[in-house]
């Protein structure tokens, strides 16, 4: 079986949000399916998410679509395999593939923290592969065709037993946001600097972001129309109500900062560490600042396959991947969280009870070759366009 993929590849690496490990994560899980993954690498698909100009970002498009177009007219395959946020879509080139005898699946995983219904530009794909629980109503409401797997992850056979070591620590891994931000000073508040590890972009040096544009007063303007059409009022509200709210992080959570870790650190932090703890909350201009929403994300599959003993934040869905008791654990709130750290932290046998039956669910049904195979499934029983 050939598999193109448009699943963000660049040759180069562009001041935008950590993207590259979904090639990684996808063209190995694609080989170990018994698969083979082919590409078109004239085309440099990250960078329709860079901030640039309506002229530039059209440009992209045409360009990318086209020789995507040629291609695959060329080099025929049996499956478009995607990773394609709304704008970057051509409806006209997917349905042009299409017509070449092509199946077209798009992975999306960001429904829940980005909209409150399907874009419509996703109603093209023959099959949508949604990996967020509470986005499975968006399609059902929608009446599209998805199929509801989990974040497509990889890890190396070197990876793929328990570590032979194990550290005291409670650690976290993750970039810096408003509410990560919130929840560690309120858990520093309580635990003090004790065995609690914080790891990532952003929390040292608050200015790692990306430099955006400057914009007039007419384009803010237009940005906050097109905001209220979208999102609506009551949003709006809560999103001035966001950017006035700029707390600094605390003496007492400052100790706890340990910096972003080389992709080796990573994994050994993640495979050596006590408990690995996870955070499912996350920012919203949909929700009110201390009443967060919650979704599960990609790091619920990846600690878990890597051996780690994970504490995640409860979140709808979690139940229908891990058994909760004996898998992995969840917690609801920082009382609830600090009970089950402590219970953890005193219990080595649980601990490795979780790694091992978590790491064998994550790495045993959870993986991109079975999520390949369902998708085949799929594709195969229904009726083609």
């Amino acid at each position: 079986m050939k598999i193109f993929i448009s699943f963000l590849q660049s040759q180069i690496q562009h001041p935008i949000a950590a993207y590259s490990f979904w090639e990684y994560y996808i063209k190995n899980g694609i080989e170990e399916f018994g698969a083979n993954w082919v590409e078109c690498k004239d085309i440099d698909w990250a960078k329709g998410l860079v901030q640039q100009s309506e002229e530039e970002f059209s440009a992209w498009k045409t360009s990318s679509w086209e020789k995507a177009i040629s291609y695959l007219k060329e080099n025929p395959v049996d499956l478009f395999l995607s990773y394609l946020y709304p704008e970057q879509v051509d409806s006209s080139a997917i349905a042009e593939i299409q017509k070449m005898g092509t199946p077209c699946v798009n992975f999306f995983c960001d429904h829940v923290r980005m909209f409150k219904k399907v874009p419509k530009e996703f109603a093209i794909f023959d099959l949508n592969w949604v990996p967020e629980y509470k986005a499975i109503k968006f399609y059902r409401d929608a009446q599209l065709a998805y199929i509801y797997l989990p974040m497509p992850m990889w890890v190396e056979q070197k990876y793929r037993t328990i570590a032979d070591e194990e550290t005291d620590q409670i650690v976290f891994i993750g970039s810096k946001d408003i509410q990560r931000h919130l929840f560690f000073e309120q858990l520093s508040q309580q635990v003090g600097t004790s065995k609690i590890d914080i790891y990532g972009s952003g929390w040292i040096d608050e200015t790692q972001g990306t430099v955006g544009p400057i914009f007039s007063t007419m384009d803010k303007l237009k940005n906050q129309i097109n905001f209220l059409s979208k999102h609506g009022i009551c949003s709006f509200y809560h999103k001035l109500k966001h950017k006035s709210y700029h707390p600094a992080i605390s003496e007492t959570l400052s100790t706890l900062l340990r910096g972003k870790p080389s992709f080796d650190d990573y994994v050994r932090i993640t495979r050596e560490s006590a408990i690995t703890l996870g955070i499912n909350r996350y920012p919203s201009f949909n929700f009110p600042m201390h009443q967060p929403d919650t979704y599960s994300r990609l790091r619920d599959i990846e600690a878990p396959m890597l051996g780690a003993c994970y504490l995640t934040e409860y979140t709808e869905g979690l139940e229908d991947l891990y058994d909760l008791d004996q898998e992995i654990l969840t917690y609801q709130q920082i009382d609830d969280f600090l009970d089950k750290s402590k219970m953890l932290a005193q219990d080595k046998q649980r601990r490795t009870n979780l790694r091992t039956a978590g790491q064998q669910k994550a790495l045993n049904q959870l993986n991109i070759s079975s999520s390949l195979q369902q998708i085949i499934n799929v594709l195969n029983g229904q009726d083609r366009k």
